[in-house]
């Protein structure tokens, strides 16, 4: 039991890096790692030691996602009146900072199964092997998936594939 819990504490890093990607919202990601974090520990019976245990808890995680898109499509949108009172956020002016912005904005636009495969490939550094199991999509629609976002990601950047900075004065 205590090697398996030690096993999953050096997971959680990289879960919360993913569950922050996808989502977007620090506090909506911290719940799905709790709640991963929970489902794997009530279901430790299940898991087999013959695998990753990172790949098991991300099929767990983006199981638990997947959950969670569906029942908010079925519920409607409720904005609170704190978020609305809030004035707009300017962005940075730092160029670093801009350049980041522009990156994490086009990532954000594309769709939600091409941005899966690439935080998964790219910032989690899994393989495609891997990535396709955690998925549970063949490879070969893993690998178009990535050859896709990636493509998108150029394109929304710019057709070199580099940032494009605004300068503002």
């Amino acid at each position: 039991m205590t090697k398996f819990l030690d096993e999953i504490e050096t997971c959680v890093p990289a879960l919360r890096r993913y569950a922050r990607a996808l989502l977007r919202d620090i506090d909506l990601a911290d719940d799905l790692v709790q709640d991963t974090l929970e489902r794997a520990l009530n279901k430790q019976k299940l898991w087999l030691p013959i695998g990753k245990l990172n790949s098991w808890l991300f099929k767990i995680m983006l199981n638990i996602y997947r959950n969670d898109l569906r029942s908010r499509k079925r519920q409607s949108h409720v904005v609170s009146i704190d978020d609305l009172a809030n004035p707009p956020v300017t962005p940075p002016e730092q160029p670093a900072n801009l350049l980041l912005s522009e990156v994490a904005s086009a990532l954000n636009k594309l769709p939600d199964e091409q941005r899966q495969v690439l935080l998964l490939v790219a910032i989690e550094g899994f393989s495609y092997a891997e990535g396709a199991g955690i998925l549970k999509i063949p490879i070969g629609t893993f690998m178009s998936r990535l050859g896709r976002a990636r493509s998108t990601l150029r394109q929304l950047t710019s057709e070199s594939g580099k940032p494009t900075l605004r300068r503002v004065k």
